[in-house]
């Protein structure tokens, strides 16, 4: 009988992703197509409007999927209008709708400027204006990531990140690139770190989704001016990995916190 539970658990597992899917491909691409149209209006409205639309996927994700959630530390963001760098965990494409939802400021991802040609999901995402890095630049990437980062940071925006540079599995041992603390030391930049466990209800590469209650937790801020970015990239990853042990113990109780890539 056990397996047979196990074996029912699992499909539908895949056909919540597969429902969850549908509606993700049924509400992208018309707003894709509402951003396009909107585009000479306010820059404000669209991206209200691809902010609401995450938060509706964070809903689709309870409804249909039973992943509950709960935002932690909200209150270590700042209510000012200060510069910041958002540096974040990251485990699956959950992760997206979260940080667009919970950000309480004007944000702008960093993501590879590929995206832009995929088509009409590509145009819609320009529209929002964001920082769209060319990868296929190598290292004058990082440069062109500086020279942007300022001028977003100047124009008022928030900039948000995934140091890890990939969807990691959960308890995985992981290395962090120090592009963002580079950046945030060289502009003075305060951080302020994510941990999350998305994972174990959104594996990556693959349709299942599994119930269960995703914990995001926001961190102290990370102040960044006359330091080092190696202290600095340091206190980033031992507070994100020393979260880690709190909200998912049982997958990093025998991992070490203190390591880190520091290659960009």
């Amino acid at each position: 009988m056990g397996a047979f539970r196990n074996l029912g658990d699992k499909m539908m597992s895949v056909i919540r992703g597969w429902l969850y899917y549908i509606v993700l491909a049924l509400t992208l691409i018309p707003l894709a197509i509402a951003l396009i149209v909107l585009y000479p209006a306010s820059a404000a409205l669209r991206y209200q409007l691809a902010v609401s639309w995450a938060r509706f996927m964070l809903k689709m994700g309870e409804v249909i999927c039973g992943m509950r959630y709960e935002f932690k530390g909200l209150e270590n963001f700042p209510s000012d209008d200060r510069p910041l760098l958002v540096l974040a965990k990251h485990q699956s494409a959950w992760d997206i709708f979260a940080l667009a939802s919970l950000i309480p400021h004007k944000a702008s991802f960093v993501y590879k400027k590929e995206l832009h040609y995929v088509p009409v999901f590509g145009q819609g995402l320009a529209t929002l204006q964001m920082m769209a890095i060319d990868r296929k630049k190598g290292s004058r990437a990082y440069g062109q990531f500086m020279k942007q980062g300022r001028e977003f940071l100047k124009k008022g925006w928030w900039l948000a990140m995934f140091p890890e540079g990939t969807r990691t599995a959960p308890g995985a041992k992981t290395h962090y690139k120090s592009g963002g603390a580079r950046f945030a030391v060289a502009t003075g930049t305060p951080i302020v770190p994510i941990a999350l466990n998305s994972g174990q209800c959104w594996p990556r590469n693959s349709i299942s989704k599994t119930p269960g209650l995703i914990t995001v937790s926001v961190g102290p801020m990370i102040k960044t001016e006359g330091r080092t970015f190696e202290s600095v990239q340091a206190e980033l990853v031992n507070w994100i990995e020393g979260e880690m042990h709190v909200i998912s113990p049982e997958l990093y109780k025998d991992r070490i916190t203190s390591e880190f890539d520091e290659k960009a």
